[in-house]
């Protein structure tokens, strides 16, 4: 199978030109102008920008959580990131307590076979660590899978101390791994929640007000101390406010290695999308959780200046009539999670790129090119070059749709971004040489995407 893209504005994290594309197979193999190529699928793209697809690092597909799973699974996750121009995924396999983290990455890896419609990739979550598990460690990075996420929250299910958090990073000093961490101290909000529900404070809002800033703040600056006692890097999963920003720019300042992500529901949500009537709230409960609205521009000024690297979804969906319903009664119940994998290309061009908060390379580099990066995936992915993976969007910048669960691709019945109005999407999605998406049709199959064993951190910034 060969492909030829002619005319196309071809836009990387440092180029932006007009060019041709000759693919080969799953690879692209030459880069020129007025290519005269023999090619099985010739693509007119001018006017169109041509990007390296799309690399979303934190999705939750077919994840058990709070009593039920979440909505989308390896075949609806990864058709619905195709259809909004991501082409890989890096997704979280759980090691259950008292297990190996090798039984995880199995479930994990089975999960995903048969199903995924495009590239994946996995962290492994650490919720038990004995010394004699550090080898675990070693196991996983020589299968690829080359970063470990660990928790601050939710205690007596996924939370560790910070001694296991200490040895981890330590451990990853002999790796070369990175550790992916979720700083909320879970202790004291625990404290905060029980308050609250002790005075009868139980609808939805109430999820977001008792879990302040402070605490993020608190816990990623206890993060960046670890990883500054273990001398290795850390990367914040998303981080959600100012408070905990600070604490990430104070460290780079000093020259540590810290990176983070922010997701895309904390750069267009805040806390005056909610006061809803009823239940509606629900919708919008995940942690870290809405912020008020000041902290959006904060954000923005952060992936701007480079204090933030990422943008990614911490996708886990759950329907709305079934799922968030489990916590009618209280907050506590509901399951933490919302939607995006759709919409995070969409939504950061909108209000990225036309909006003029960010540029067309920037665009590129925080949702493509600095993940794969981060961890280990470049220049196969995230790059417009020669010898790398035809993972390609042809991106149209004049399209102008409205954000709708009536249209969207992903298994759950409400959209975070109801009604949001906004111009580009993807036209034509190329993975792997494959046209899976073209005039909004889906021309891939489920079980099409591969495991991507991943180098490990810091392969491409050397």
């Amino acid at each position: 199978m060969s492909i030829l893209i002619k005319n196309g504005q071809i836009i990387t994290a440092e180029q932006d030109y007009i060019g041709d594309i000759f693919i080969e197979k799953d690879k692209i193999s030459l880069i020129g102008t007025n290519l005269k190529m023999e090619a099985d699928s010739v693509i007119d793209a001018k006017g169109k920008y041509i990007i390296p697809g799309g690399i979303d690092v934190h999705t939750h597909l077919d994840m058990p959580f709070g009593g039920t799973t979440s909505s989308d699974d390896f075949f609806t996750g990864t058709q619905a990131a195709a259809f909004g121009g991501t082409t890989s995924i890096i997704d979280f396999a759980i090691q259950a307590k008292g297990t190996r983290m090798r039984d995880g990455l199995d479930i994990w890896m089975k999960k995903a076979e048969g199903k995924a419609v495009i590239d994946y990739g996995f962290h492994m979550i650490i919720t038990d660590l004995p010394k004699a598990h550090l080898e675990d460690m070693s196991e996983m990075v020589r299968e690829g899978v080359t970063s470990f996420k660990l928790f601050m929250a939710y205690p007596n299910v996924l939370m560790v101390d910070d001694s296991t958090i200490f040895n981890a990073l330590k451990h990853t000093a002999k790796t070369g791994a990175l550790v992916c961490m979720h700083a909320e101290n879970g202790n004291v909000i625990d404290q905060i929640v029980m308050q609250a529900v002790a005075d009868g404070k139980t609808a939805p809002i109430y999820h977001a007000l008792t879990r302040p800033t402070t605490a993020e703040g608190e816990a990623v600056n206890r993060a960046v101390a670890l990883a500054e006692l273990a001398g290795v890097p850390i990367y914040i999963v998303h981080l959600s406010c100012n408070d905990a920003l600070e604490k990430i720019e104070e460290a780079r300042d000093k020259g540590l290695p810290a990176f983070a992500e922010t997701c895309v529901q904390y750069l267009f949500l805040s806390l005056d999308d909610m006061g809803k009537p009823g239940f509606e709230d629900a919708k919008l409960v995940f942690s870290p959780p809405l912020r008020e609205k000041w902290n959006q521009g904060k954000l923005w000024a952060g992936l701007k200046k480079n204090s933030l690297q990422i943008v990614s979804t911490d996708h886990c969906p759950f329907r709305f009539k079934d799922q968030k319903q489990l916590g009618v009664e209280s907050f506590t119940k509901i399951p933490n999670g919302g939607p995006g994998i759709e919409n995070r290309m969409q939504l950061m061009f909108d209000g990225g790129v036309n909006e003029k908060r960010i540029s067309l390379n920037r665009w590129v580099e925080i949702t493509s090119t600095a993940p794969a990066k981060m961890f280990g995936m470049y220049p196969r992915k995230g790059a417009i070059a020669p010898g790398s993976d035809a993972d390609i969007v042809i991106w149209d910048p004049n399209k102008e749709l409205i954000i709708s669960a009536k249209t969207h691709h992903m298994a759950v019945d409400y959209s975070m971004f109801e009604g949001k109005k906004i111009k580009g999407n993807a036209e034509t999605v190329i993975s792997s040489g494959e046209i899976i998406i073209q005039n909004e049709k889906f021309l891939g199959k489920a079980g099409r995407g591969n495991f991507i064993k991943r180098g490990t951190y810091g392969s491409a910034w050397s």
